[in-house]
């Protein structure tokens, strides 16, 4: 990754970037613009953010504590949208595990806007 770049592989700096939607400066205006938080967010370990970010009704399947774990154990790599729709965002992820083997989570991405504000609900993972 270029040092300038955003963690999400975007052409700005992580703090024009990213970390204004995960601090709350501002609201991710689209599903991929949120996609992208979300990714960077588990690159800087902000498990608050990833479950502020879940659909209210998902929350109760997911943990702070395992997206924390998770987030902390591998080392993110870089991220590909691989394409978009207004509600829908299918990327992949690479990362090396714990076991220092290199990993790709390749996932589509459904998310919902409501109260002003774009949420992950759900995924079907490749």
């Amino acid at each position: 990754m270029n040092s300038d770049n955003c963690y999400c592989g975007a052409p700005k700096k992580f703090q024009d970037c990213c970390e204004l939607y995960i601090r709350g400066i501002q609201k991710a205006p689209t599903s991929e613009a949120l996609m992208r938080s979300r990714y960077s967010a588990y690159v800087t370990h902000e498990a608050d953010y990833l479950l502020a970010t879940t659909h209210f009704q998902e929350r109760k399947h997911h943990s702070k504590t395992e997206i924390l774990n998770w987030a902390i154990s591998n080392q993110w790599q870089r991220l590909e949208i691989i394409n978009t729709t207004e509600n829908t965002v299918e990327f992949k992820a690479y990362y090396i595990d714990v076991q220092l083997r290199h990993q790709i989570h390749h996932e589509f991405s459904n998310f919902v806007f409501e109260q002003d504000s774009w949420f992950y609900v759900d995924g079907k993972f490749y």
